[in-house]
């Protein structure tokens, strides 16, 4: 008997620490025709690690457009397939949104499966108001950043920011300008892994902390909102 009937079946895979995987989630991945990934590279370990072998197709920022329609119509021919991103859930910051959208417009039936997203324990950890929240992902690098930071000066609710290790220093930087220097946010970074770190303050402060180390890893960035 089939794990999952649906056509594309979205896996969520671990942030950092691989035993995050669900049983539910290892038992699609064994069932699959093929699972389509980020990084064959990154997604090959977690199959080793959880004893699966299955194809793997690479799927990512720079060839989505031109695989979809290919991926579309083999999954109409029968084919089904997992969607896994380098971590955590697909779509959330990551290539998916494209092929969820054509498989529905094709017909087909898609499923997500609950799981990893780093948002989630970086925003309940942080100690900032949760019961509302907006997820921002990555701030744009150039054209339109200012505009969107002074935008979010005024929202009510935590906002939560994804950013590299290059641009984190940055980030701050713009954050103390725009929302002043003692406006409080929490940064994690590392999340579920071994040197995983959280750091609580003013926005001046984490710019301090950070500027006086070598930053590393994905950082999770929680901002809190504007006065309700």
């Amino acid at each position: 008997m089939s794990v999952s009937n649906s056509s594309l079946t979205l896996v969520p895979t671990p942030i950092g620490n691989l035993d995050d995987i669900t049983i539910r989630a290892g038992k699609v991945l064994e069932d699959v025709d093929a699972v389509i990934a980020e990084d064959t590279r990154v997604s090959g370990r977690l199959l080793q690690h959880l004893g699966v072998t299955r194809p793997l197709i690479s799927f990512h920022t720079h060839n989505e457009h031109r695989m979809v329609d290919q991926l579309v119509r083999r999954m109409g021919e029968g084919e089904r397939f997992a969607l896994v991103s380098d971590a955590g859930t697909p779509g959330i910051s990551d290539p998916g949104f494209l092929l969820v959208r054509s498989a529905i417009a094709a017909g087909l039936s898609v499923e997500c499966l609950p799981g990893a997203t780093a948002f989630v324990p970086a925003l309940v950890n942080s100690g900032l108001p949760c019961d509302r929240f907006v997820f921002e992902g990555f701030l744009p690098v150039k054209k339109g950043r200012r505009t969107r930071l002074e935008e979010l000066r005024n929202e009510p609710r935590t906002i939560v920011l994804y950013e590299s290790p290059h641009r984190i220093v940055r980030t701050l930087k713009d954050l103390v300008e725009v929302f002043g220097p003692g406006h409080q946010a929490s940064m994690s970074r590392e999340l579920s892994k071994l040197h995983e770190e959280t750091v609580r303050g003013g926005l001046l402060e984490l710019h301090a902390y950070f500027t006086s180390r070598e930053p590393k890893g994905e950082f999770v960035l929680v901002v809190a909102g504007a006065d309700r």
